[in-house]
């Protein structure tokens, strides 16, 4: 009678032949060992109301500034766009720097300059410069849009001269110049007037 072989394999290769199929599906994965959970203990609500953040009161102003910082421009020309735009309204002031940037209308300067058409003698058409105020005098309406300010007025433009940094070689130095222009309401203005 031919027997089975009744002897248990000893090696892991002969253990795997022999070993029964299982669906890896239903193969469960090991799970680790639980950790211990401690008790929970009962939490006291307390009715505490999360502290709302104080909000302090906007302090309103009743003038608008900017400055721009190293404007790749000359003082001399810097100074001229300044008397040009100041006591002007923010509106008009963009008008007049788009009519510059476009050669259609000159700034006044002193100095040996051609005269030029219209009510001043002597002018230039500096579009570089002008385009550059441009973007300052646009940053100054939105500032005072945002102070809630209803006729702003120009009422100072200041030019300084900046550190004047080396150009490509190193014998040129680059011009630049410091612009600060405030806007101040119509009414602020002649109030401190008739003070005075």
């Amino acid at each position: 009678m031919a027997g089975t072989n009744t002897e248990k394999p000893t090696g892991k290769a002969e253990q795997k032949k022999t070993a029964p199929v299982v669906n890896a599906s239903k193969q469960k994965a090991p799970t680790a060992p639980a950790k211990a959970q401690k008790p929970k203990t009962e939490e006291k609500k307390t009715d505490v109301k999360p502290k709302k953040e104080e909000t302090k009161p906007k302090v309103k102003k009743d003038f608008a500034k900017v400055s721009g910082r190293n404007m790749p421009l000359s003082t001399k020309v810097g100074s001229a766009i300044c008397k040009f735009v100041k006591n002007k309204k923010i509106k008009d002031a963009i008008n007049d720097l788009e009519e510059v940037a476009k050669l259609k209308k000159a700034v006044p300067m002193k100095g040996e300059i051609p005269h030029r058409k219209g009510r001043i003698m002597s002018g230039r058409f500096p579009k570089k410069a002008a385009e550059e105020f441009l973007v300052i005098v646009k940053s100054l309406q939105s500032n005072a849009i945002q102070n809630d300010l209803e006729e702003p007025i120009i009422t100072e433009a200041i030019a300084n001269k900046a550190q004047r940094a080396y150009a490509k070689g190193g014998r040129a130095r680059s011009k630049s110049t410091h612009v600060t222009i405030v806007a101040k309401e119509k009414k602020s203005i002649k109030q401190k007037t008739k003070k005075e």
